[in-house]
């Protein structure tokens, strides 16, 4: 973490962009959202037919995880940053009314508006709460698997998400992420910018840290790839993908 990075600062910046991104999936960013990118990561368009359309409007992922998250009926899923509930829904159509889903996030707005479309389209087996990654509202051991989509970067804790993770993980669970990460250290200039830690750059770990994190935290590392269809769109995140190797990976991990 940042020595100068306000952290409260950053909270405040995350937490208003994402009230945008819930808000208006059309608007400008940083970072691309809605249906054509999903589908360009590698998301199954027949699935998404199934996925309230004002969820996929909102969809801000990095990348595509699911098939090697493996999902299967029955079993009891974790999303990490929740968002608007594309991922949580895509993951309740894998695990069937046999399974379920549980989405965390600290924005309320995009809290509210989840639940709200679960409801509205008969998804009784997803539901979503308010809460920090760092510190998850769930007892030891109530997943078979945790999910998260270029959310973790934005925790300036990274080490106790993963450690939050692997607790709330039965033995044998699985952790599938897709996140941003760097190839080169970033300077303070970049680190302390709250702005960019919102838009997914600044928070980027490199990607030998962030690998160590997970292990540190308790997971068998199985397989890591790099998403190439996914790309930033304005010019100061641009700038720092050439500048520091910024770019998005999906890891799939093991409870050791």
């Amino acid at each position: 973490m940042s020595e100068s990075l306000d952290t409260d600062k950053l909270e405040r910046e995350v937490k208003s962009m994402y009230r945008d991104v819930a808000a208006s999936g059309d608007a400008e960013f940083h970072f691309e959202t809605g249906r054509d990118l999903a589908v360009r990561l590698g998301y199954d368009p027949e699935d998404l037919d199934d996925v309230p359309d004002a969820a996929i409007d909102s969809f801000a992922g990095v990348g595509h995880y699911f098939d090697v998250a493996a999902l299967d009926p029955g079993e009891e899923v974790l999303d990490l940053g929740s968002g608007s509930g594309m991922d949580a829904f895509v993951a309740g159509l894998q695990v069937t009314e046999t399974g379920a889903v549980t989405g965390v996030d600290m924005t309320t707005a995009q809290v509210e508006k989840a639940n709200d479309l679960a409801a509205a389209n008969g998804f009784h087996n997803v539901a979503f709460r308010d809460g920090y990654i760092e510190d998850l509202p769930f007892e030891d051991g109530s997943f078979d698997a945790v999910i998260s989509n270029g959310v973790i970067n934005l925790s300036a804790e990274k080490g106790t998400v993963f450690e939050e993770a692997n607790r709330v993980l039965r033995p044998g669970g699985r952790l599938a992420v897709a996140d941003i990460i760097s190839e080169r250290q970033m300077p303070e200039s970049v680190k302390s910018d709250a702005d960019l830690w919102a838009a997914c750059i600044g928070g980027a770990e490199q990607i030998d840290s962030y690998t160590s994190l997970i292990e540190t935290a308790g997971f068998d590392l199985e397989e890591v790839r790099e998403n190439t269809q996914y790309e930033f769109i304005s010019e100061r995140a641009v700038n720092a993908c050439q500048n520091y190797g910024v770019k998005s990976i999906t890891l799939v991990a093991s409870k050791a």
